[in-house]
């Protein structure tokens, strides 16, 4: 099986913990509850392996309404951003949601992330932005969203040089307790290598990609785990409003052959190769399905998947420099 990733307890730098066992072929036995899976970060943070994701959710009633739903669900990942517009809301809702369930701060799993118009010396004043929008005491998770800065050409060298100080900023934001991890979004190979030279003390946990069959990468899929950093997937169905990906003819096939639908495919698919997923949604159907994961993927099937043509959907961080 293509990107097999073995799970030998005490032989990676990052880690998978479950409350069942992680088989050594990847692969979860279907007994395993995908739900209460965890990745240990550097610090020894346990970051839920799928998340709810916001993009394009928008307003306090309608924030309150999703996250009520996943929440209820078993949704522990809560993953914004500071241009999606919601962090505020997000904050709102989880004020009054959390007694709901009888949960606490700490049971929640809080991502946010750095605009490219802040990148350079305004990150750490970003974060603390970012803080106050949520309305808590510390973000679980920031990252750098995009390599690049806002207004730059793509192959000045002024990218580098802004990127390499936010981090700088973001893990004075680690060291004074604003945010408890750090990492990237789109982050080449190259860009990683680059991090990876000079962090400053404190290495990325995560690197959020677009990742799914018709898209992946293998150079930066093995990267990643030689220095223990989770790859986190956005776009696992396809990317918002194309539904190229999730009609597929084998993606359709395979659904039917397992009883699942399109979309508990595709994100299978990321789990079965220790891939955090944030998948989005707004009704109780799809939130309820796209968190319902525990069934296996035949590994015949796995190559097919892993083998799709490649196309991509979002934004091209290889353009910049």
């Amino acid at each position: 099986m293509r990107f097999k990733f073995a799970i030998l307890s005490g032989l990676l730098l990052g880690s998978l913990t479950c409350q069942a066992r992680c088989e050594e072929n990847s692969n979860l036995n279907a007994s395993e509850t995908v739900k209460n899976m965890n990745f240990k970060l550097h610090n020894g943070d346990l970051m839920p392996l799928i998340g709810f994701g916001t993009y394009q959710i928008q307003g306090d009633e309608l924030i309150k309404e999703v996250l009520d739903l996943a929440l209820s669900a078993g949704y522990r990942l809560i993953d914004s951003a500071t241009v999606y517009g919601n962090e505020v809301s997000i904050g709102k809702a989880l004020k009054e949601l959390l007694p709901k369930y009888n949960l606490t701060r700490k049971d929640i799993f809080i991502t946010s992330k750095l605009a490219p118009s802040d990148q350079g010396e305004r990150a750490y004043v970003a974060l603390e932005r970012s803080l106050r929008n949520l309305d808590c005491d510390y973000i679980d998770l920031y990252l750098i969203h995009w390599p690049g800065v806002q207004g730059v050409r793509g192959q000045e060298r002024n990218n580098s040089l802004s990127r390499r100080e936010s981090w700088k900023q973001l893990v004075r934001g680690v060291r004074t307790g604003l945010t408890r991890n750090i990492g990237v979004s789109n982050y080449n190979v190259k860009h990683m290598k680059e991090l990876l030279e000079n962090d400053f003390g404190v290495k990325p946990a995560v690197n959020q990609v677009e990742w799914h069959p018709a898209y992946h990468q293998p150079e930066l899929l093995e990267l990643l785990r030689k220095e223990g950093i989770l790859l986190q997937a956005y776009s696992s169905l396809g990317g918002s409003n194309n539904p190229d990906l999730i009609n597929n003819p084998e993606v359709t096939r395979l659904a039917g052959k397992l009883g699942k639908s399109p979309a508990q495919v595709l994100l299978r698919w990321a789990i079965q190769q220790n891939v955090a997923v944030i998948p989005k949604a707004r009704s109780k159907r799809h939130v309820d399905e796209n968190i319902d994961l525990d069934f296996q993927i035949p590994i015949e099937d796995m190559k097919i998947l892993d083998n799709f043509r490649q196309v991509k959907y979002a934004w091209d961080p290889d353009t910049i420099a």
